[in-house]
């Protein structure tokens, strides 16, 4: 059964067909326009009460929340195609360790970073300068420590690709490609090559080449 997708433009989204695409699952998009406020329609919000994508639908099941979603399908589909959780339970507990990192680290700073820089008119909110230049000062921060952690592995969970580096590809895509801000990743030999690693895989390279933002 073909697993249906709502609102691949989006970054959470990505990680999600990403994530598919690793596993070779086949899947369908549904466009959602968070710009004219789709995710707010009564129809979207039976799907996803808090009113964000993404969403999947595979036959009855619905599931929200982009990490959770990798994470099932990881899970689910673990014989097929890469391996994204780790082998044992030492390497799937650091692949789940740098995606609470991601999450509650990375992710806010990087966010908050992107609104104020990139997507503000778009979502109705005033940039503010000094939001986004407190923003990049955390995140420099982060990735001081990614970039002690790569010194001594190739990517976050180990000697092996797996869901803590997808979930980082939507927004430091953003950082590098779209806010001109690059130098953060550039000016970190281990954080450089991890990105050019994991940003030429052909499962990223085709969610950007067919789902480009507006967010």
């Amino acid at each position: 059964m073909v697993v249906k997708v709502y609102g691949p433009h989006c970054a959470s989204t990505k990680r999600v067909l990403v994530c598919l695409i690793e596993k070779e699952i086949e899947f369908e998009v549904v466009p959602v326009d968070v710009t004219k406020g789709e995710h707010k329609n009564p129809e979207y919000l039976k799907l996803q009460p808090f009113g964000v994508v993404p969403v999947i639908q595979d036959g009855d099941y619905t599931l929200y929340e982009s990490r959770a979603i990798m994470r099932y399908y990881a899970e689910k589909y673990r014989s097929e195609g890469v391996e994204l959780l780790g082998r044992t339970a030492e390497e799937r507990g650091v692949v789940e360790q740098w995606l609470e990192v991601e999450a509650h680290n990375f992710n806010p700073p990087a966010y908050d970073l992107a609104v104020h820089v990139l997507f503000g008119p778009l979502l109705g909110i005033t940039p503010d300068p000094k939001v986004a230049e407190e923003s990049e000062a955390k995140l420099v921060k982060v990735l001081d420590v990614y970039e002690e952690r790569l010194s001594k592995s190739k990517y976050l969970g180990g000697d092996f690709f797996s869901l803590a580096d997808i979930s980082h590809l939507p927004f430091t895509d953003y950082i590098v490609n779209k806010m001109n801000k690059g130098y953060l990743i550039k000016e970190r030999k281990h954080v450089s090559a991890w990105w050019d690693e994991i940003s030429s895989r052909p499962s990223w390279k085709k969610v950007i080449e067919l789902y480009q933002p507006p967010i």
